[in-house]
């Protein structure tokens, strides 16, 4: 299956995109799957078609869906949810107060990756599209595997075990006391299981045979330094992207005096976009003179997008991490394109180099050639952080 993530900014058209390379998937054969998991839905909207969260037929090999996070929830998690409300009951709420609070901060981002998983493993779909939320939240879900293993090897199933061979004797003095009981082995099964379909996704979404990430962003300099910050934490995650589409460029043929400060200003983000994402390829799409909604408008968006082109074709194969050997020593080189040195945080704990940019924190668990080494050394070099590895100096 081929998966493609659209992201960007909020507002920047990543939605209309995704829609558009769906439909062109479409026209070529392929079964295609477009699927938002964005929060805030607009995917509809883009078709002006209702969605649910089932995959409806859009028209011939096309399919639309919106990540309803309460059904995926049933589904997927019912024990775990009816535990929770039993808890919440107990200590007070309405039972309509503790369903919602059973919906735990950041669930949304679960269940997309979970969802994901699902299509992938059915293989119901030759092409899987995926209209994220904006970069933040995607860059949060797509740290989810490696921040949940770090949780789930050292706390998580310790407390399980545990948890599972004291019930029996808790039990009996815990409920009449606390007024619910101990979650019994389903629940604390559920959340494991759970990480264990998410450890596996992060195999697909970190192999650039399958996976791209398409980066849409507009000529502005707010959404340009965002993009650019995406992009180094995309290859900070192993999530290689092949694509850069500029949208809402104003044509030439505007000539009105209003928009000719814009256009000024577009001139120069543009030629920014180019040079900075450079050698990824950029597709540049005007600003239309209708909105992008409906199936006639998003038409227009394929065209323009890609004429004779297959959308599913890797535009750029992005190596985000090496690890290179050079006079008995090693480097390991991660694309980190455009940050600074100064902004980058390293150490070593056992086999994992921990690397810290900005709030953005990755825990990269080391090949075995690596482990026993220690750091000697980092620098810049052509956009790659390279890090030098030594013997351990023996005392």
């Amino acid at each position: 299956m081929r998966v493609i993530l659209m992201t960007g900014k909020g507002g920047v058209g990543k939605t209309s995109v995704a829609a558009a390379t769906g439909l062109r998937c479409a026209e070529l054969g392929y079964r295609t799957l477009v699927l938002s998991t964005d929060p805030a839905h607009s995917l509809a909207d883009s078709f002006d078609l209702e969605m649910e969260h089932a995959p409806r037929e859009i028209r011939s090999n096309l399919w639309g869906a919106e990540l309803d996070a309460l059904q995926e929830l049933e589904g997927n998690w019912g024990a775990v949810k009816r535990y929770i409300t039993q808890v919440l009951q107990a200590r007070g709420l309405e039972g309509v107060q503790a369903e919602e609070l059973a919906i735990l901060p950041g669930m949304d981002e679960i269940f997309g990756l979970v969802r994901m998983k699902r299509h992938y493993d059915e293989g119901e779909f030759d092409v899987l599209i995926i209209d994220s939320a904006p970069t933040g939240t995607a860059l949060r879900l797509l740290s989810l595997p490696e921040v949940g293993g770090w949780y789930m090897r050292r706390f998580y199933k310790p407390f399980q075990n545990i948890s599972v061979a004291l019930r029996p004797l808790v039990e009996p003095f815990f409920k009449p006391i606390a007024g619910f009981s101990l979650p019994d082995r389903e629940v604390m099964d559920a959340p494991y299981e759970f990480y264990e379909q998410i450890e596996a996704l992060e195999k697909v979404l970190t192999d650039n045979t399958q996976t791209s990430v398409r980066l849409v962003t507009n000529p502005e300099k707010m959404v340009l330094k965002e993009s650019l910050r995406a992009h180094a934490y995309l290859s900070l995650y192993n999530v290689a992207t092949d694509l850069v589409i500029a949208n809402r460029i104003i044509p030439q043929e505007v000539q009105d005096p209003f928009f000719q400060r814009w256009k000024e200003t577009q001139e120069q983000y543009r030629q920014e976009i180019h040079d900075n994402f450079l050698p990824l390829p950029v597709k540049e799409v005007p600003l239309f003179s209708e909105e992008m909604c409906g199936l006639a408008a998003l038409e227009r968006l394929k065209e323009t997008l890609y004429k004779d082109e297959d959308p599913t074709q890797i535009y750029y194969k992005e190596t985000t991490m090496r690890v290179v050997q050079v006079d008995k020593q090693y480097s390991l080189e991660i694309y980190l394109p455009g940050i600074p040195k100064n902004q980058i945080q390293l150490s070593k704990n056992g086999d994992e180099l921990n690397i810290t940019i900005g709030n953005h924190r990755r825990n990269l668990v080391l090949p075995q050639a690596l482990a026993a080494l220690q750091p000697g050394g980092a620098k810049m070099e052509e956009d790659y952080l390279k890090i030098r590895f030594t013997d351990i100096v023996k005392v």
